[in-house]
This record gives structure tokens, C-alpha cells and sequence, in this order.
């Protein structure tokens, strides 16, 4: 078997934290959580390459052949976040504390095992959205998030510097034209259809100019977007060898609850590596992060395959650690 909930956990184990989303909507149960809640407290083991180097006694080389490795253990921890900006606020950074501070679960018989001094090695973001195949994320974004949550809240105003010439009446007057004009309400600005996000700012052709939302105080030394470090143009192809088909790559998380803690995750991830750094105390390590997308129920794969797909996800990036 491959995984096995009821096995104890290897203090070499490698360490991994899941995420989903709870209720909002229509969703009374979030499929991106429906298809993570089964791998909690589930165990892996990495898998050795495909095609490893054959040992041979009679082999006469200068230099050491490389062995396969054995498999390590994985255990996977798995948590609900609210679909709240103001949830993502307050639990991501925790996640990366040393040692991580995790949420309690709303059900008392959620047991959360107690999680790795100094930080999981890998932690995976995953969300719903329309119709559609499986979306691996490449970039998170700091602003422009202007969909309210489920409490029907929108995210942080952010004071953005004013940069360029000033514009003067005439200048203002001809910028509301041109965005009025290429504005046909369709859609949000990210092109991926949240399914209960409500419309927010700048949905109705106001001439009122909207503020910025996203990530300010305390996120200033951080860039527009921050990308993931794993290569998710490899892991694509890797899944598509292993059988899954329906997953490709993108460069748009959407500007909603996803791309809001995947930013924050990148973000703390950084954070938490600088400061390793300056401590000679603490061993570095910055964890990989990643975030995916999966349609809702059978729109077209059923949780059962959404959560063969992580998994098969969790393998993969584990056994290129270190």
C-alpha cells in the first residue's frame, strides 16, 4: 500500500502540509477539501527513479556510482481554511512559524498530529474553481483582489505610491473614457469563474476610482508576484506519463482565496528563510510551496481522482527534495 494512516511516523519522515477551503456558496462542503480531507495523517513513500543506474560488482569507475535511493516516508497533514481573507491572514504565516502554529479544527475527532519543529517540507494550497480541469499555479499575485468573501468582505486596502506625471483634468477625463470603453462586465479580471464569488470592484462601470486590495503593511519588501520554485512544467509532464491527462499549468490563481494564501504562503516562506539565515543557530530551509486548482465534483473529475492527483503530486515533488 502506499499510504497507511495507522503506521507510525518516522522521525526522518518527510513532513507535508495540505490545505482546502470550507463552506461558501453553494458548497456546503468545499470539493477542494472533499478531495484533500482523505489524505490526512496518510503516509507515502517516495519512489525510487524509473530507470535507475543496475549496481554491478565488476563495474571499474573513478567515481562512486550512485545507488537508488529508498523510499522515504511521507506523512501528510491536512487543514480547512475559512474562505476569508481575513482567515488566510491570520493561519497562513502561522503555518510557517518555527515550529508551526496550526488552526483547530471545527470537529473535535479531526485530529491534528503535532507538526515538525522546524517546518513541513513542502506545503500545497489547493482550491476550487469553474468547470474544468486541474490548474497548477505558477505565480501568486500581492494586489488586485477585488471579490468579496464568503462573509462577503473584500481584502485589505493597500496604499500604493503614485508613480509618473501627474495627470491633470483633461488627462483623467480621457483614462475613464478608455476603461469604459473596454469594459464589457463579463467577466473578473483574472478569466478564472469563481463559482459563488460575487462580482466586486469596478463591476458596473463606476467612474469612481477603486482602491487597491491586497497585501501592504508588513508585505512592503515583497514583489508584485512571487512565483513557486518547483517546476511545475516538469511535474505537468510527469503526470500526464503517470495517467493523469487533465492537468496543465497557469499563470493566472485568479486573484481570489487561492492565489490570496499562496501569495501569503511565498511570501512567509521567504520570510522565514531570511531569517534562518541570519540565525547560525537555525538550520536554512525554505519550504516549496505550490497551488492548484480543481473543478467542482464530476465538472470533470471526481474527488476520488482530484485526491490521486495530489497525492501523485506529493510524491513527486518529495522525492526531488533536498
Amino acid at each position: 500500500m502506499d499510504f497507511n494512516s495507522s503506521e507510525p511516523v518516522s522521525p526522518s519522515a518527510i513532513r507535508v502540509l495540505i490545505t482546502g477551503f470550507g463552506p461558501f456558496s453553494r458548497y456546503a462542503e468545499n470539493p477542494s477539501w472533499l478531495a484533500v480531507k482523505p489524505l490526512h495523517n496518510t503516509i507515502l513513500y517516495t519512489q525510487p527513479e524509473s530507470n535507475p543506474v543496475p549496481y554491478n560488482d565488476q563495474m571499474s569507475t573513478d567515481e562512486d556510482v550512485d545507488m537508488p535511493a529508498a523510499p522515504q516516508q511521507i506523512h501528510i497533514t491536512a487543514i480547512e481554511i475559512p474562505v476569508t481573507y481575513k482567515a488566510v491572514r491570520s493561519c497562513v504565516p502561522g503555518l510557517h512559524s518555527r515550529p508551526p502554529v496550526l488552526p483547530q479544527p471545527n470537529d473535535p475527532e479531526f485530529i491534528i498530529p503535532p507538526p515538525p519543529l522546524n517546518g513541513y517540507d513542502f506545503i500545497l494550497h489547493v482550491s476550487v474553481a469553474g468547470r474544468g480541469h486541474i490548474r497548477l499555479e505558477k505565480v501568486s499575485h500581492k494586489l488586485g483582489y477585488r471579490m468579496k468573501d464568503a462573509e462577503g468582505q473584500y481584502a485589505p486596502t493597500v496604499q500604493v505610491p503614485k508613480e509618473g506625471p501627474v495627470m491633470d483634468e483633461a488627462d483623467r477625463f480621457e483614462q475613464q473614457r478608455l476603461l469604459l470603453m473596454s469594459f464589457d462586465g463579463s467577466s473578473d479580471e483574472s478569466g478564472l469563474q469563481h463559482p459563488g464569488a460575487e462580482r466586486g470592484e469596478g463591476h458596473g462601470g463606476s467612474e469612481v476610482e477603486q482602491p487597491s486590495r491586497g497585501f501592504g503593511q508588513g508585505y512592503e519588501n515583497y514583489p508584485d508576484e512571487l512565483y513557486t520554485e518547483i517546476d511545475v512544467a516538469r511535474l505537468i509532464h510527469h503526470l500526464k506519463e503517470s495517467g493523469t491527462e487533465q492537468v496543465y499549468s497557469s499563470m493566472d490563481a485568479g486573484h481570489f482565496l487561492c492565489d490570496y494564501a499562496f501569495y501569503c504562503s511565498l511570501a512567509e516562506s521567504k520570510r522565514v528563510a531570511g531569517k534562518q539565515e541570519k540565525d547560525k543557530g537555525t538550520p536554512p530551509k525554505s519550504t516549496p510551496i505550490l497551488a492548484m486548482h480543481c473543478g467542482p465534483v464530476d465538472q470533470p473529475l471526481s474527488t476520488e481522482e482530484v485526491t490521486e492527483t495530489i497525492r501523485k503530486i506529493v510524491m513527486w515533488v518529495c522525492a526531488r527534495l533536498g
